[in-house]
């Protein structure tokens, strides 16, 4: 089972030498999450972005997907906003175009999104509607450009559980709408045994996010000072269809990425057997 990292993890470091340093621990997948130092939507250095990211993955045989949560991109004074959810999401919409089309030209796994937070006073039928005609404009694009989605619960969003996934896939089930699942999410919403998520699931995950966690507490923790008995998981990973880098997500450690990238790395080492 490969490793790769979440560059949410490194956001004090270049792109490039966050991508050699993770290369010399030995991981061998990237999550670029798409911000203002990596990939962003308008540069007039898009194409150079794209060259040389390619080249670098390339050079150290590392595998990828393409992230989109970062958190004041598209509006500097509110978090993750506009979304999906948002009466105008025609920006949000323009973003995922962005990455889909980074993860065409990259080669990359999926792009992941989420669904976003419901500001607005209106049903949950509505925000259901609101949000599934959006990302079938994006999975259309997607599918043009041979490129899987990956959508993701988020706790505190609109979908946030697995079943409200399962709700979402009745409205909208495209060929190229997958999951990515965060281990650490399960913990943070009770929805255990996480193995038996990862059982019912495993065919439609197409990109693993994994950190401790725990249960109430959406806070990302490094592996040991969380809830999770992490050997079933791996267990049932490594049984599931799932043949992709599992992903640390430690977006709150950048302030010691590169110690808290070997630690993770030497934990999940030692607890699969890699």
């Amino acid at each position: 089972m490969l490793l790769g990292y979440n560059t949410n993890g490194f956001a004090h470091h270049d792109l490039f030498e966050a991508i050699e340093l993770l290369a010399e621990i030995g991981y061998r997948g990237v999550a670029v999450t798409i911000d203002h130092g990596a990939l962003p939507p308008g540069s007039a250095h898009r194409d150079y972005w794209i060259r040389r990211l390619k080249e670098t993955l390339q050079r150290f045989e590392m595998r990828s997907v393409i992230e989109t949560g970062a958190r004041f991109l598209l509006d500097p004074r509110k978090k993750h906003e506009p979304t999906l959810l948002s009466a105008d999401s025609s920006r949000r919409i323009e973003f995922y175009k962005h990455a889909v089309d980074c993860a065409a030209e990259l080669g990359s796994d999926c792009v992941s999104l989420w669904s976003g937070i419901l500001h607005e006073p209106i049903s949950r039928e509505e925000a259901i509607e609101r949000l599934a005609g959006g990302l079938s404009e994006v999975l259309d694009y997607a599918a043009a450009k041979d490129v899987a989605i990956g959508f993701e619960p988020e706790p505190g969003m609109l979908i946030d559980t697995m079943d409200r996934f399962g709700e979402l896939l009745d409205r909208v089930d495209a060929e190229n709408l997958r999951l990515t699942l965060d281990v650490g999410h399960l913990q943070c919403l009770g929805e255990t045994p996480i193995a038996d998520v990862i059982d019912r699931w495993g065919s439609r995950i197409v990109n693993l996010h994994i950190e401790d966690m725990r249960r109430g507490t959406h806070e990302h923790l490094m592996f040991g000072e969380g809830q999770i008995d992490f050997p079933p998981v791996l267990q049932a990973l490594a049984a599931s269809p799932y043949d992709g880098p599992l992903y640390v997500e430690l977006s709150r450690h950048s302030h010691e990425a590169p110690t808290a990238a070997r630690r993770a790395f030497e934990f999940l080492d030692a607890a699969s057997g890699l």
